[in-house]
């Protein structure tokens, strides 16, 4: 006979409020991590650009759900900041592609390498069993973020727009 610990199962409403704690506490850490002369929506331009080489403002201002007047600004910044490229398109002159400059690589691989670090300081003061549990849970939120993400309507099919 095998004796088997009994846990009640933890509701979604239960998950999702740590998952938030979570998420706020990373957000700190990466505050105290980060020596970013960019905004947050700035920071989304860069990650998405590292994603999508060479996209145009129209896309990148979905991809934001903002409008490209607003999308275009943060480029301007960003560009003046010496992080984004604008280039003309090989196919058609009259668009501009977006990408991320040198130095705008550089900037992303060194914040993500302080937010890293700052993360596993963490992750050194729990119990590996703890750690692996939590992986597993990463993995498999993250897997199911991605197809909502995915399956979901985009923010500009239902009119929904931000800057």
């Amino acid at each position: 006979m095998t004796v088997t610990s009994f846990r009640p199962r933890p509701e979604p409403a239960e998950v999702a409020r740590v998952t938030s704690r979570a998420a706020e506490l990373l957000e700190v850490l990466w505050g105290r991590a980060s020596t970013a002369p960019a905004s947050a929506s700035q920071l989304r331009v860069l990650l998405i650009l590292e994603h999508h080489e060479g996209i145009n403002l129209r896309t990148l201002a979905d991809s934001l759900a903002s409008t490209p007047p607003s999308t275009s600004r943060l480029c301007d910044r960003l560009q003046a900041a010496g992080f984004v490229e604008r280039v003309t398109s090989p196919h058609d002159r009259r668009e501009v592609r977006l990408r991320l400059s040198g130095r705008g690589r550089a900037f992303v691989a060194d914040l993500r390498s302080r937010r890293e670090q700052a993360v596993q300081a963490v992750l050194d003061r729990m119990p590996v069993a703890q750690r692996t549990a939590l992986l597993r849970g990463l993995e498999a939120f993250c897997d199911a973020a991605a197809t909502q993400i995915h399956d979901a309507p985009r923010a500009s099919e239902s009119g929904s727009r931000t800057a």
